[in-house]
């Protein structure tokens, strides 16, 4: 859900309510703003970003609970900062830029601003502008922690846990599993994994398995950069260590081959996550 389409009174209803405060002017005051700024967010028809994180890191209230209302408000699901009010916002606001954005694109699993302008239909140079003024996108960071459900005290600034803990659970779940025989992938059912354990927010994960070894693929992942992938070359797949070299070069190593050639004479399946060789 964009916060766009979240109703500026029902949302300011609920930050007032997770903050314990009956009154608009209870809320300006611990936000240190002026009264007026308050009936603004209603006149204009949204309550500003910053003011949602804020709430959130302020009093545990879930951020899903206070832009849409459909979930119970979770003030002791987590271990609230030491910082509050203005110190919390300070600190927010010093984590904007380059640094916000990185978090983001890994929030998603993108590797490139593109990618991420396309899915909020922006232009390039809105997120320029982030970086170059050191600008915190508060509407964006709500929506990514809504989007992608990463915590919220991560997202905005960069300490705590990627995942909510409520995110990592002792239940497995199912992923597509390969198997790679002389050079082809076969479809062999599902997986049984527990990938909380991966630091990495995975998008389109895959258990591919070797007579050898077996791995992790995320196969969301395309760009071409310095790690392990699943690669096709000429029709044929396995997985290699890439180097980037200059020049659209890299260089190509695993067990059985070493060579260089160029970026664009191989096609990138996805890249690996995690390794496991198997011991016979």
């Amino acid at each position: 859900m964009r916060l766009e389409n979240a109703v500026a009174s029902e949302v300011l209803e609920r930050i007032l309510s997770a903050y314990g405060f009956t009154m608009q002017k209870e809320l300006s005051d611990r936000l240190e703003i002026a009264k007026s700024n308050v009936a603004s967010w209603l006149a204009r028809g949204q309550v500003p970003g910053n003011v949602i994180v804020q709430c959130s890191l302020d009093t545990g209230a879930d951020v899903n609970w206070l832009v849409t209302g459909e979930l119970e408000k979770a003030s002791l699901q987590r271990e609230l900062p030491n910082l509050t009010g203005k110190a919390i916002y300070d600190e927010v606001m010093a984590n904007g830029g380059k640094s916000v954005l990185r978090r983001i694109l890994d929030a998603y699993g993108f590797t490139q601003q593109k990618q991420l302008c396309e899915l909020l239909d922006i232009s390039s140079g809105t997120v320029s502008t982030w970086v170059r003024r050191n600008y915190f996108p508060g509407d964006v960071v709500v929506a990514c922690a809504l989007d992608t459900g990463v915590d919220l005290h991560w997202l905005a600034t960069g300490k705590g846990k990627q995942l909510k803990e409520t995110f990592i659970e002792s239940e497995s779940f199912s992923i597509p599993r390969k198997n790679l025989i002389a050079g082809s992938l076969y479809e062999d059912g599902l997986w049984e994994i527990n990938l909380s354990f991966i630091s990495q927010n995975l998008v389109e994960p895959v258990f591919v398995s070797s007579s050898n070894s077996a791995w992790v693929v995320d196969l969301s992942i395309g760009d071409i950069s310095n790690g392990r992938w699943l690669m096709g070359i000429d029709g044929k797949y396995d997985v290699y260590d890439i180097t980037l070299l200059p020049g659209r070069k890299i260089s190509v190593t695993n067990k059985g081959t070493n060579f260089t050639c160029g970026a664009d004479e191989v096609k990138t399946a996805g890249k690996v996550v995690l390794t496991m060789d198997y011991n016979f």
